[in-house]
């Protein structure tokens, strides 16, 4: 019996990169396709989430950032080495396609694809090149890009696909919004995996200094990391606030879909939850991402005034109490916030993506 025509995957080891991987691989077994997972033995540790069908080879590869001189020297080596070995992989079993996902474990893969001729695209989560797609956005038949406009991608066959989110984001894609009013209101505060410090400084002081008839309406749900909870709930009591912290929430889905506003960082994944699921937004940007990824991927929601956008130099408290008096105390104003952010959203990113990959894969050709 004939195997299943082959896709290789190419991805690093961050949730940034793994998770649209996965969203992708997880579309392509359900169409038929033979899925193999190209990493290193860091990614291999993050690659838990995905089908069992799905095979995980392990490849030669490491990043100029890490390790001390000897590691530095003997980066062009391991990726060398890795190369080779996914370029032999590739003679034996040869893919009709190669995506890679970015991070530096994606670079065997991709170079082999390369050298081999073998059709080639890569997906980019944030709104600016990363480093090795970048090295590679020249070199490969299609870029899909995860957050628009994509800086770096100028003169590049781009495509808008969106970013891929998880099962229980699109379980509630475009909920219906209840806008702000005189009536009990939930406000969600997250700053990534393990808070934000930025926005344990100056939200609370915020929200307090908001007027009684507002604040009386508020429930804050409020992502901290443990080092600062105590004294972000002493802020929230000071403040006569309800407010509910801790540092991570298992439930971040319902609680977007269930807000009228969300104070956030801007990571790639953060604004295509926010979009998907239609929600006004105040977005801090991390200041020392690379290439200030985050600004650009702020950027998407704030062309449309679907978010206020805040550089961390501007983020002080009379200037976030300002913002969320606007918003919700204007419900027009912040259900027009909320449809903009549907607007910019692709709940249909997977498909979109399995559809890109599909059709260069049926052309097998570089």
């Amino acid at each position: 019996m004939a195997k299943a025509p082959l896709i290789l995957i190419a991805a690093g080891g961050t949730g940034g990169h793994m998770f649209p991987a996965q969203a992708l691989a997880e579309a392509l077994l359900a169409r038929g396709w033979r899925v193999k997972l190209s990493t290193d033995a860091r990614g291999a540790r993050y690659a838990g989430g995905f089908p069992e069908a799905v095979r995980i080879e392990t490849v030669s590869a490491a990043t100029f950032a890490r390790g001390g001189l000897m590691d530095k020297i003997k980066v062009p080596f391991k990726l060398a080495t890795g190369i080779l070995g996914a370029a032999l992989g590739m003679v034996f079993d040869r893919p009709k396609a190669v995506v890679g996902f970015g991070g530096y474990p994606s670079i065997p893969a991709l170079g082999a694809a390369w050298l081999l001729r073998v059709p080639r695209m890569i997906h980019e989560q944030n709104g600016v090149l990363g480093r090795v797609n970048h090295l590679f956005a020249r070199r490969v038949n299609v870029l899909a890009c995860g957050t628009w406009p994509t800086e770096g991608a100028d003169g590049l066959d781009a495509q808008f696909t969106g970013n891929p989110v998880r099962a229980a984001v699109l379980e509630r894609a475009g909920a219906g919004y209840i806008a702000p009013g005189d009536y009990p209101m939930d406000l969600l505060v997250i700053g990534g995996s393990q808070g934000a410090r930025i926005l344990s400084d100056v939200v609370p002081d915020a929200i307090s200094a908001l007027p009684d008839d507002i604040k009386r309406n508020l429930t804050v749900a409020h992502q901290a990391r443990e080092e600062d909870m105590e004294r972000v709930i002493a802020a929230y009591e000071a403040g006569n606030v309800r407010a509910e912290i801790a540092p991570f929430f298992a439930d971040i889905p319902r609680r977007l879909s269930e807000c009228q506003l969300v104070i956030s960082r801007a990571g790639a994944s953060s604004v295509a939850d926010i979009s998907v699921i239609g929600r006004p937004s105040i977005l801090v940007p991390y200041a020392a991402a690379a290439a200030n990824h985050q600004a650009a991927n702020a950027r998407m929601l704030g062309a449309v005034d679907a978010a206020v956008v805040f550089p961390e130099s501007q983020f002080t408290v009379p200037a976030l109490a300002d913002s969320l008096h606007s918003i919700l105390a204007n419900p027009n104003a912040a259900a027009q916030m909320a449809q903009a952010a549907l607007g910019a959203g692709r709940a249909d990113a997977t498909e979109r993506l399995t559809e890109l990959v599909e059709a260069l894969a049926r052309k097998d050709r570089p």
